[in-house]
């Protein structure tokens, strides 16, 4: 059984309209923007009959950047950065799908992601390696980890009425239109041009 890791962003979205797993799994870890995520989310997953979990965890304290409204720590990539925020994400996601029976957990990872070291082929091999040492023997894959964006919308033939629900802003629950979720976005949607597909 396929589990997805569904944040309500471009693209987890698109990556579960594509993979129609059962389980779809939302994380609100205390990042700034996770109402609209959830909300997302969970729209996403009742139109595809995927059974939808909501994980609430606080950890805003260890937050760092635009998602955490905090102070950029030091080590910080980029604005946005979160000390291991995806082995977190992964980890609580993993801890659910293995109740479940889930033997494989999918990632919205793609091609750009692989500017950081935890959206790189070998990240996920690692994660992956790990969680099949423990009880369950629970797979990580990343489906879309070659693909742009705009390429990953196209491959998932995911409507346009479903993708505008996505939301991308790493600074609230409304875009803000200055954030590198708001671009990332908005060069999807001009890479994907008027036509859609």
């Amino acid at each position: 059984m396929k589990a997805v890791l569904l944040s309500g962003g471009m693209d987890s979205v698109a990556l579960t309209h594509w993979k129609r797993p059962v389980l779809a799994i939302t994380i609100d870890y205390g990042q700034v923007c996770a109402a609209a995520e959830v909300e997302a989310a969970t729209v996403v997953a009742a139109s595809l009959s995927c059974r939808h979990e909501i994980i609430r965890v606080d950890c805003r304290a260890l937050g760092s950047g635009d998602l955490a409204g905090a102070t950029i720590h030091p080590l910080g990539a980029s604005r946005e950065w979160w000390p291991y925020r995806n082995q977190l994400l992964i980890t609580l996601a993993a801890m659910r799908a293995v109740e479940t029976g889930a033997t494989e957990l999918l990632i919205a990872t793609v091609k750009s992601d692989s500017n950081y070291r935890d959206g790189t082929v070998d990240f996920i091999q690692a994660i992956s390696s790990l969680l099949a040492l423990q009880e369950g023997g629970l797979q990580v894959s990343a489906p879309a980890i070659d693909l742009t964006t705009a390429e990953l919308v196209r491959q998932s033939q995911v409507p346009f009425e479903l993708l505008a629900w996505a939301h991308s802003c790493h600074c609230g629950n409304l875009a803000c239109g200055d954030c590198r979720g708001c671009y990332k976005h908005q060069l999807a949607m001009e890479a994907l041009g008027h036509g859609y597909y």
